[in-house]
């Protein structure tokens, strides 16, 4: 390595490079001293009149991700100096610049790492054949084949972090889910680095970009530039690079030697030490540059505010001279060459964006609706705080946020790439992704302080849920006006982008001449806040302004793109929402989580972290592995064939008054199904969830018998399989004289039509039914659909007067499991008006075998069924079971529903 360097990088080259650098920037300086002072004007400007765009209805957060880290686990990295692969635990802080360090046990000891990584300007890759397509395409002197790639991959799963000019970061994993992850986690910290010039202070980040653009553009470079990436700093040092690096490849690739994937592993190295280089000397001039600006700008302040007026009027005078002379030629140039093409490209850009922004919006419902479910399962206001916790870095999940992400892959700009020179869509890509993250997180942020506020009035929590619900939906509200007016704002500023420097290169060759005539209209003293360049540049973006506001506009009002017309205003919905976003942040680990269990979980750790893919549990046992750790822990499902006892329950669902939010909520969300027993398992079917009264009731009457185990299916006889017959009668009759008690109170029920024949007849078959089965010992039978079976005596003597069969039906509250014995009697679960129609087809046709009797189950869900009783009722009663006959065939098998 210090061979290649120092053969081809001698002191004179050296030297060359180091004059050609101060050259460039001594030419951008000037540049920036120039738009500093109209950048300066503006500030002062918009500060005065202060034109600010729409009210935002979401809050934004301040701090958002303040001692936290992003990302933590362990990966394999390439070591070029050894040419091994080695473990490294790869933290992602705050800042999204991973490091790297020996092991987990380093980090926390707090120790050096091995190294940083800058992702500013770099691209992920996940294979090694994309590698080799893009060093092919920017090293000269022949391609590598595919498969003959510089580093041998220790797995199938590479994960490349590849930059044009500085070095490249090679690492692994072990699984395809791991490298997901990772390309995910890399992509984010790509994203976020490539947007390091804030917005704030808006003075020095105009002056630059201003800058930037004007440079570019005396080389004749108008279109989008891809590697507007990082900080000042670092696009200083991309727009040296740019210059150089064509030069330095015609001087120093011929001289390579080798094979063509060791020269271009050379010219890496080569490119590597003179972006660093370029960078140092370019941090030096532009901490200078600056010093220098805000020096002079305390004094250019004062006059502009002393003569502010005489600044807008020469300004004013030397726009309407260029607008007399530019402005016809570039409405022309846009009606023959833009004007046809705006639909187009608006089109192509607001699919993807809208359907991005949509999953953003479903995400935020998934999350917040599976975290109120776990606080209706898990206990409420107790477990709050760590819900909440996850929920609040949800818009810095690069996991969860990736599918919204991925959306924006879709933008295709094909065909108008050469048109109008766009070099690449990733600069549209990430700003949309970047608006994406901001606007999940203000409106996670919102949702926060509302809960909040919620939390402060009610202590007892008992409308938790609800409440968590109601905000939800005004939440929502407030993201879509905001999300519409993000789209609009990026939409206008994407075909900027792509229309003003196609007609800035059109107007230029007949346009530019005429600056030197109109720069004598601009008094001395004033010219340091009225330019010529950015003066015809607003009358240019003029002429093409009401076009692609008009078209915004038609786009508004189709439905497909969700937005928002220009007529609707939401002004002041919450006068007082502002004023939540000026208090102290929320810790909610500290105020509602449980210390005791947290302390112990989190010992070890110094930072919070957003996600972590340490997970020992998941996938094989290999040194290095890397598992992500569920955001949400998952509630097992318990089947229904295993017993569960009364004790275990009451630990996993705890008690609240049926009266409150949360247990309406829980009714609502349980799922009841009958399954089909066979007549040889019929005795070990669980009972689950029954009063304890009824508990009590048939423990008393079972005795010892109910502890007795059941036998086997070979082993049991005719007479036991009758008795599992008769039991299921019986249990049908208890449902019947139930429902009969239940509807008493609204249905008058006619009992003469029940003859006293059907009476005789069917207390004739009880008689035979009590002959047959004297005797025999009593099996304990379990049934696991939610009722109880009583015995004779149990049974309303009223019934037996009428002929009117009645049962009874429990709800599952308690969470229960009993074993209920064979009982003597047994009736089918019939309406009084069916039972004698029912008993005149058994005469005709002989014995019919009985048959399970089919419940449907009535209960409130999302399923968008009707329900057949009143909501008075439903809420009244809860759930209600309506027995139906099942169809009487001979030798048919019903399965219940």
């Amino acid at each position: 390595m210090g061979d290649v360097i120092s053969s081809h990088l001698d002191e004179s080259r050296r030297n060359y490079i180091t004059e050609r650098t101060g050259k460039l920037l001594t030419e951008f300086g000037r540049l920036y001293e120039e738009q500093y002072g109209v950048a300066l004007f503006n500030s002062v400007r918009y500060e005065i009149e202060g034109n600010g765009g729409p009210q935002t209805q979401l809050l934004h957060r301040k701090a958002p991700l303040k001692d936290r880290v992003i990302f933590s686990g362990n990966i394999y990295q390439y070591l070029e100096d050894t040419k091994k692969w080695r473990s490294r635990y790869c933290l992602v802080p705050h800042h999204y610049g991973p490091v790297l360090y020996e092991n987990k046990t380093t980090y926390e000891r707090g120790l050096q790492p091995r190294a940083g990584i800058n992702c500013a300007g770099c691209k992920v890759l996940t294979s090694l054949e994309q590698y080799g397509d893009l060093m092919n395409a920017s090293v000269p002197g022949g391609k590598v084949k595919v498969g003959g790639a510089q580093i041998k991959c220790a797995t199938p799963f590479p994960v490349i972090l590849w930059h044009p000019y500085s070095r490249h970061h090679f690492f692994c994993v072990t699984n395809e889910k791991e490298q997901e992850r990772w390309s995910a986690v890399f992509q984010d910290c790509v994203r976020h680095s490539n947007d390091g010039i804030p917005e704030e202070p808006r003075l020095e980040s105009a002056a630059f970009t201003d800058s930037v653009r004007l440079y570019r553009q005396t080389r004749d470079q108008y279109g989008t530039w891809d590697m507007m990436c990082g900080n000042q700093v670092q696009v200083l040092s991309n727009l040296v690079m740019e210059d150089l690096v064509p030069d330095l490849k015609n001087i120093i690739c011929p001289k390579l030697r080798g094979k063509p994937q060791e020269r271009q592993r050379m010219w890496m190295l080569i490119s590597d030490t003179v972006y660093r280089m370029v960078y140092e000397q370019t941090r030096q001039f532009y901490e200078g540059l600056e010093k220098r600006c805000s020096e002079k700008g305390a004094a250019m302040e004062s006059q502009i505010r002393t003569d502010m007026d005489q600044i807008i009027s020469c300004k004013e005078h030397v726009f309407s001279k260029i607008r007399a002379v530019v402005l016809p030629k570039a409405e022309l140039c846009v009606r023959n060459h833009i004007q046809a093409h705006i639909p187009s490209i608006l089109d192509a850009l607001m699919v993807p964006t809208s359907q991005g922004f949509a999953e953003v919006r479903d995400l935020l419902f998934r999350e917040t609706t599976e975290m109120n479910m776990n606080l209706v399962n898990e206990g409420g206001r107790e477990k709050l705080g760590e819900q909440m916790e996850k929920l609040s870095q949800l818009a810095y999940h690069p996991v969860k946020m990736q599918q919204c992400y991925e959306k924006m892959d879709q933008l295709n700009l094909e065909g108008l790439q050469q048109r109008f020179d766009v070099g690449s869509p990733s600069v549209f890509k990430q700003r949309a992704q970047i608006l994406m993250r901001e606007q999940m997180d203000n409106a996670v942020y919102t949702f926060e302080q509302l809960v909040h506020q919620e939390l402060s009035k009610s202590e007892s929590g008992a409308n938790l849920c609800r409440d968590i619900q109601r905000i939800l939906e005004r939440v929502l509200k407030k993201y879509d006006y905001d999300s519409s007016s993000v789209r609009k704002k990026f939409f206008q500023e994407a075909l900027l982008q792509i229309i003003i420097p196609f007609l800035l290169k059109k107007l230029a060759p007949t346009c530019k001449a005429e600056f030197p005539r109109f720069q004598e209209l601009i008094f001395e003293d004033l010219s340091r806040y009225v330019l010529v360049e950015n003066t015809y540049e607003e009358v240019v973006l003029q002429s093409v302004m009401r076009d692609i506001v008009q078209a915004v506009k038609d786009a508004a009002t189709q439905r497909k793109h969700n937005l928002y017309r220009d007529s609707i205003v939401m002004h002041n919905s919450d006068p007082n929402l502002h004023l939540l976003g000026e208090g102290a942040p929320i810790d909610w680990s500290q105020e509602y989580t449980d210390h005791s269990e947290s302390a112990n979980t989190n010992r070890h750790g110094r930072l919070r972290q957003v996600v972590s893919m340490l997970h020992e549990d998941e996938g094989p046992d290999i040194p290095g592995s890397c598992q992500e750790v569920p955001a949400q822990e998952r509630i097992a499902e318990i089947p229904e064939d295993i017993e569960v006892t009364a004790s275990c329950q009451k630990e996993r669902i705890p008690k609240v008054p049926e009266d409150s939010d949360v247990a309406q909520i829980r009714g609502m969300l349980v799922k009841e199904f009958d399954v089909e027993v066979s007549p040889a398992a019929a005795s070990t079917v669980p009972v689950s969830e029954v009063p304890r009264v009824a508990a009590i009731e048939v423990k008393e009457t079972t005795g010892d018998k109910a502890q007795a185990d059941p036998p086997n299916a070979s082993e049991r006889s005719d007479s036991e399989n009758e008795e599992v017959e008769k039991a299921r009668l019986l249990l049908a009759s208890e449902l019947a004289r139930q429902l009969a008690e239940e509807e008493q109170h609204h249905v008058h029920i006619i009992q003469d039509h029940v003859t006293h024949a059907a009476v005789e007849m069917l207390h004739s078959e009880k008689d035979g039914l009590h002959r047959s089965d004297q005797g025999n010992a009593a099996e304990p039978v379990k049934l696991g659909n939610g009722e109880i079976l009583h015995s004779d005596s149990e049974m309303d003597p009223e019934s037996e007067q009428v002929g009117v069969p009645k049962y009874s039906s429990h709800r599952e509250d308690d969470h229960m499991s009993l074993e209920i014995p064979r009982l003597s009697t047994t009736v089918p679960c019939q309406k009084p008006r069916e039972v004698s129609a029912a008993l005149e087809d058994e005469i005709q046709s002989g014995p019919v075998p009985h048959s399970p009797t089919h419940v449907v189950h009535s209960t409130p869900d999302d399923s968008g069924f009707q329900s057949p009783i009143s909501e008075g009722e439903e809420e009244g009663d809860g759930y209600r079971e309506i027995p139906v006959p099942a169809p009487r065939k001979r030798g048919e098998i019903v399965t219940q529903f």
